[in-house]
């Protein structure tokens, strides 16, 4: 039996969060692992998705009748406002008789918002973690993971991270071999290497302490000076402990995490500017290559090399590594998976 897939879109939905899936599902039917698409929308007919380009042929929940997976597609206005009631209504009529239900980047905010995620695990894009985090306190983030699975639910990090999500559900249904076949068809990893912290960027630091912005001012501009926690004590004519709650008050953190942070901002920004490794630990603060290796692996799930031949300017990448090189890795990992397990 066809495995139904309804993708639930509508106004300003990302097209990618649509399409990534969507020629995930196409590749297995050319595999002999049929799926059959309906586009779903609250009113039906047309949407326009953030690109302009329009998205023609949609039904409402009643027409599209029972589908074996829901996946709620992400837009922007997701986040960034309350999710439209009849876009509730339409995810929960249909997710209530699926089997799966998934979402990809904002659509997190749409099952959250329908209670479904209380209790459970989930991602988002890493630009909305901790608006999702605030907006439903029930909902157990996670805002570095590539996509998380919670009982009938999956949720997935950004836009692109909805090929991997449904890689994920194709292996599910049809094994490993075949999800694994898609995205060697698709050039792309089976599993990303790391999680969404290494693409995520240096938010602002909100203080409303006018001692505190003083002192984060300090560290900002000369991050490899020394910030151990006496000496910003003492730069801010306080105790250790009063700057400490301080930090949490303010924060959310203690000065030495802090720090930390920032001092692994500026390596990322100094590896993509093209200095050595170990110029970078000098410049960064992190004294020694071992010492910025082991903070870049427990932040980023990666090393400052991978990292930076991940993210340094396209035609450059071009000289590091070919898309059967990208292949390869990703299958020596699912290697030394087996052998693990």
């Amino acid at each position: 039996m066809t495995h139904r897939v309804g993708f639930v879109v509508f106004d300003g939905v990302t097209l990618l969060d649509v399409s990534g899936p969507a020629e995930v599902l196409h590749q297995a039917g050319r595999l002999g692992h049929p799926y059959d698409l309906v586009m779903i929308s609250a009113r039906g007919g047309e949407v326009v998705t953030s690109t302009g380009m329009p998205l023609s042929g949609t039904v409402t929940a009643a027409e599209a009748g029972r589908v074996d997976t829901v996946l709620v597609a992400g837009g922007d206005r997701l986040a960034e406002q309350p999710v439209d009631a009849e876009l509730l209504a339409t995810t929960r009529t249909v997710a209530a008789r699926a089997t799966r239900v998934a979402s990809v980047c904002t659509g997190a905010f749409v099952l959250a918002g329908l209670g479904l995620l209380d209790g459970r695990r989930a991602a988002t894009h890493w630009r909305h973690a901790d608006t999702l985090a605030r907006r439903h306190p029930r909902v157990r983030v996670e805002p570095d993971a590539i996509h998380v699975r919670d009982g009938r639910f999956v949720t997935s990090a950004g836009i692109s991270a909805g090929i991997d999500l449904t890689l994920a559900l194709v292996e599910d249904d049809h094994g490993a071999d075949a999800a694994r076949r898609i995205a060697r068809e698709l050039v792309v990893f089976l599993r990303r290497p790391g999680g969404q912290s290494q693409f995520t960027t240096a938010a602002p630091v909100p203080a409303r302490d006018g001692l505190l912005r003083t002192l984060i001012d300090s560290v900002l501009a000369d991050p490899a000076a020394d910030h151990d926690l006496p000496s910003m004590a003492r730069a801010a004519a306080v105790s250790p402990r009063h700057l400490t709650r301080l930090f949490h008050a303010e924060l959310g953190t203690t000065p030495a995490r802090w720090v930390e942070r920032v001092r692994l901002d500026h390596a990322r920004r100094l590896l993509l500017d093209g200095h050595s490794v170990t110029a970078v630990a000098r410049h960064s603060g992190f004294g020694s290559d071992e010492t910025l290796r082991r903070v870049f692996v427990r932040h980023l799930g990666t090393t400052p090399t991978a990292y930076r031949q991940r993210f340094t300017s396209t035609f450059a990448s071009t000289s590091t590594g070919t898309a059967r090189g990208a292949i390869s890795e990703a299958e020596a990992e699912d290697a030394v998976e087996r052998r693990g397990a």
